[in-house]
């Protein structure tokens, strides 16, 4: 969306609130990892429990929404995933648009680093997966899951480290994780799309022209996108295309510049989303899809193609990518790299911490439940062995 005829006030005002919202999310995300953590411990230990076939009985509970024939009509899990993740992605948006405009992505000099890298990152472990699974084309549709980084899951582990980590790194992490996610979202768009409905599609695209025309004529009451928005999602839902898109596209139609007070309608939205997308929604997904049991963790699931695909492809192919084109770039002289050498290390390792965007792509590349478990313990395997070791590396760092 364009961002042009911005005062030097307004530029200054948008700068501070940019910076403050930086600040803002670093911290909420590190707290929200934590929490996530705890989300995800608690569905394991509910899995493993008496209350097991409750568990999954809630989650497989039909809840109807509306009126024939606009109902909606989806399980508990579902409601969570298609639902309330759109608004995780409209957050994702907002924050995506957010950098480019005035953050870490909105230069070249600054968006280089973490560009390369986050490209690094999804093609290391899409490599490792692919040659694990080759010659099989019902799990090589998992080839995307272990692509991600889990930004809220990855600070949370930053966060117990406190000062031992410089903010050079963070920023790095954070914004390398945004074009992760953006890259994500890419992958979704297209290789997980189910049979589109033309007509849904039209009334999708009348949508996202009413969008931009409210952008493009001012309008900064942010109701008005999001009753569009809502629109969006339900027709986009019905097309075939992942309702999660109408949250990106949503997002990136709100305006950014500052009014006449100061205040810019995108950062009061990410403001106010931050906490029950932090705090409520994240830990409700991590909740509902990381509970496996143990006695899915058989011998033959463990090593399956594609539980290893994603666990190395995580643990291997994130810091394999990430170092390997972040050298690169260095020995060519376009990037300088922050922190110690061991720093940056631990970093790359840490961005193997996939999880909700890991498990929430694993529920689109499968299905059905055939290989549910094996991307639950790959996702799961995957993430705590980056974690553990990129929070050792990072401890030692101080040091090193």
């Amino acid at each position: 969306m364009p961002y042009i005829g911005i005062s030097s006030e307004g530029a200054k005002s948008l700068a501070s609130n940019i910076i403050s919202a930086v600040e803002a999310f670093l911290k909420g995300e590190a707290k929200g990892g934590l929490l996530l953590m705890a989300a995800a411990a608690l569905a394991l230990v509910v899995a493993n429990s008496p209350l097991a076939d409750i568990y999954a009985g809630v989650l497989d509970l039909h809840l109807t929404i509306g009126v024939a024939p606009a109902a909606l009509s989806k399980t508990v899990l579902h409601w969570i995933n298609d639902g309330l993740m759109a608004v995780f992605f409209l957050l994702v948006g907002l924050e995506i648009k957010r950098e480019v405009v005035g953050g870490e992505l909105s230069t070249r000099a600054k968006a280089a680093l973490p560009l390369l890298a986050a490209a690094g990152g999804m093609i290391g472990p899409a490599i490792f997966y692919v040659a694990l699974n080759s010659g099989d084309d019902t799990t090589l549709r998992g080839w995307a899951i272990p692509t991600a980084t889990d930004i809220a899951f990855a600070l949370g582990i930053m966060a117990l480290l406190g000062s031992r980590v410089p903010t050079s790194l963070k920023v790095f992490l954070t914004a390398l994780a945004v074009i992760d996610d953006l890259g994500a979202i890419l992958i979704i768009a297209l290789f997980y799309t189910a049979d589109i409905s033309t007509t849904a599609l039209m009334v999708a695209a009348a949508c996202i022209a009413v969008l931009i025309a409210l952008n493009r004529f001012g309008v900064r009451h942010v109701a008005f996108y999001l009753i569009i928005g809502l629109i969006l999602w339900v027709s986009v839902l019905k097309s075939g295309v992942h309702a999660t898109m109408a949250g990106v596209i949503t997002a990136l139609a709100i305006p950014v510049r500052p009014d006449a007070h100061g205040k810019s309608p995108l950062i009061t939205l990410e403001h106010a989303l931050h906490p029950s997308v932090t705090y409520l929604i994240l830990p409700l997904f991590a909740f509902a899809n990381a509970g496996v049991a143990v006695a899915d963790m058989t011998r033959d699931a463990l090593l399956h193609p594609v539980t290893l695909g994603i666990v190395l492809g995580l643990f291997l192919g994130k810091q394999v990518g990430v170092l390997g084109i972040s050298y690169l770039a260095r020995a060519m002289g376009w990037v300088t790299l922050p922190g110690t050498a061991l720093q940056y290390y631990g970093v790359a390792v840490l961005t193997g911490v996939g999880f909700t965007m890991s498990l929430f792509i694993g529920g689109l590349a499968f299905t059905d439940v055939a290989h549910t478990a094996e991307v639950k313990i790959g996702v799961l395997a995957g993430s705590v062995l980056s974690g553990m070791v990129a929070y050792v590396l990072l401890r030692l760092a101080k040091s090193g």
